[in-house]
């Protein structure tokens, strides 16, 4: 049975107490991980937040506390009195592993049902783990990596304050502006027939705040997108946003160095030499095939396009023709880990992405096996070998098709080999990604797209192209990448009405879209609006990774599942039909009944 308090509080958390405590009187609480009966002797491991402490109780103790540690089970809820003292038996697993608790007086504050899992057991179903989340997040090392997403913010609030921003809320009620994700809809009660968006991010009130002379903005901000989820991907997730005024594209890289510093030295006590490394949006697809690359490894892109001009094999040749390009990866000492086998997957994966197909060189024998050789002629292998510098034990992967697919495909075979070869190394590669391209071409609508948002900054000496050619216009826009993970975009805002309209007309909105869309943003311009940019950092993403996570779920406290509900509160779920009258809502198989 459940005891009261009483007058019995807390004195210290378990791993606060150390061998200089010996001898002291003092007072925990927690959960029992477990309790071992020795019939004479009562071990009890007591949990909290901090670590375990072990409880003792032996033929000395008072006879009803003894009795009380007989009955308690895992998970049970205790406060315990008694005296530190130090162990016989050290365990150097554990903090405390050098004293123990001799046991006074204890309570037992709430029993507990057998869990459905053991606590800490870290092999435990996701399906199961997260219907008792409640039980999961007792584990040790999800309480670690939220105490270590609690610090990331923490430090980060503490960067920005000393830095002269102020940390302003935005509304969670917004205007909706679809583009890009699916806004979440809030229904309005009041206002039949309208809804409220969820902010897929604070964009447009950022910029209206450097508008209002708020010069220096923070937030840590909630943000919603109904998008397909994945392991770095959560509908509802954390961003931490800032705008700042009068400044450039340097001001704002600087400042988040800065940040990154800070960060690094006080969460994971690492000196990160400054400035990060930067690559443009197209050095980074040259060498990487992506625009987030892992740089902590090479296998980088190499274009053979001059050097097989001319060569017989049909694929080259086509692609080149077409206007396309030839590149290749080189796989070290691959040869063994990726067999015939192995390759055939990488093709089917390849052409699942977009290509056509894969080209290799394997060298495994004194002559390299070459899945196009029959075209070649008589040196021409040497030759490609020699450009790429594949020796014996290599395995050389190749894309021919126009630089959109080729590229991609061979940055995601790139990680893919990586993986398999297990050849990343530990450690942390921040890197700037910049000047992106302004548009992208939508194939499908047949004209260009604002890449980013549109008030994005084009780079001053493309604005005479927004018209003329709109595929070399670039941007003042920039990303913070982290061993091949986004964890940042940002960009300088346009801020000249004129050039503002110029940029609306290049993207092919109307007067009407304009104004229905982004109408008090652009007007608000009309009054005078200081040069300014910024960025949004995603805190659960380098929560991730700083924790060594491999997943959103693991830095998130109550996560959503693929299908993007959450298992343990079995949301989202049915409303009474009286919550959809008052907002004059109707079902669509309702409707239907009615017919």
């Amino acid at each position: 049975m459940a005891e009261a308090m009483g007058a019995m509080r807390r004195t210290h958390y378990c791993t606060a107490l150390t061998e200089q405590d010996a001898g002291k009187q003092v007072i925990v609480a927690g959960f029992a991980q477990r309790q071992r009966d020795k019939g004479s002797l009562i071990f009890i491991d007591l949990r909290d937040r901090s670590g375990i402490l072990q409880l003792t109780f032996d033929d000395a103790t008072e006879r009803a506390v003894f009795d009380k540690a007989k009955t308690v089970r895992s998970e049970y809820v205790l406060m315990a009195e008694g005296i530190v003292r130090l162990r016989e038996s050290v365990n150097p697993d554990i903090p405390t592993g050098r004293i123990e608790l001799y046991v006074t007086g204890l309570k037992i504050l709430a029993e507990a049902q057998t869990p459905p899992f053991h606590i800490g057991d870290d092999n435990v179903g996701d399906e199961i783990a997260l219907k008792y989340r409640y039980l999961d997040l007792r584990n040790p090392r999800m309480q670690e990596n939220l105490y270590r997403r609690h610090r990331i913010a923490q430090v980060t609030r503490q960067y920005f304050y000393e830095n002269g921003f102020w940390e302003i809320e935005t509304p969670m009620f917004m205007k909706s502006t679809p583009e890009g994700a699916r806004d979440y809809l809030v229904p309005s009660r009041i206002h039949a027939g309208k809804f409220y968006a969820l902010p897929q991010s604070p964009q447009i009130y950022k910029q209206l705040l450097m508008v209002s002379g708020m010069e220096r903005y923070i937030q840590l901000a909630r943000c919603f997108r109904d998008e397909d989820l994945r392991a770095d991907r959560q509908p509802e997730f954390t961003q931490i946003d800032m705008e700042m005024s009068f400044v450039d594209v340097e001001d704002i890289l600087q400042m988040a160095e800065g940040w990154v510093q800070q960060l690094m030295k006080e969460i994971m006590g690492m000196e990160l030499p400054m400035p990060l490394p930067r690559l443009t949006y197209r050095e980074s697809m040259e060498r990487y095939g992506t625009d987030k690359p892992d740089t902590r490894y090479g296998m980088e892109i190499q274009d053979l396009s001059e050097l097989v001009k001319g060569w017989a094999f049909p694929v080259f040749a086509g692609a080149l023709e077409a206007g396309g390009s030839v590149r290749a990866i080189v796989a070290k000492n691959a040869a063994s880990a990726l067999t015939r086998k192995e390759i055939d997957k990488l093709t089917e994966h390849a052409r699942g992405i977009g290509a056509k197909g894969l080209a290799y060189v394997r060298w495994v024998e004194d002559a390299p096996s070459c899945s196009f050789g029959k075209f070649l002629e008589e040196g021409q292998l040497d030759a490609l070998l020699n450009a790429l510098s594949c020796e014996k034990g290599d395995v050389v992967l190749i894309a021919a098709d126009k630089d959109k697919v080729a590229l991609p495909v061979l940055g995601q075979l790139r990680g893919i080999a990586a993986k398999k070869l297990d050849i990343i190394p530990e450690g942390y590669n921040f890197l700037w990604i910049t000047e992106f391209p302004f548009f992208e071409y939508d194939e499908e609508a047949q004209s260009y797209t604002a890449m980013h948002h549109p008030f994005t900054m084009p780079l001053d000496e493309c604005l005479d192209q927004l018209f003329t050619d709109p595929a070399a216009v670039r941007a003042k826009c920039y990303d913070l990448v982290l061993n091949g993970v986004e964890l940042c975009s940002g960009s300088m805002r346009i801020t000249d009405y004129a050039l503002q309209q110029k940029m609306f007309e290049a993207l092919g909105l109307t007067d009407e879209e304009i104004e229905a869309k982004f109408g008090f943003l652009v007007n608000a311009y009309r009054y005078g609006a200081p040069p300014h940019g910024g960025m949004a950092i995603g805190l659960d993403r380098i929560s991730m990774i700083l924790c060594g996570a491999e997943s959103l779920r693991d830095v998130t406290a109550f996560p959503k599942v693929q299908n993007a509900s959450e298992l343990m509160s079995e949301c989202p779920s049915p409303v009474d039909p009286s919550q959809l009258e008052e907002l004059h809502i109707r079902l669509l198989e309702e409707a239907g009944k009615e017919r």
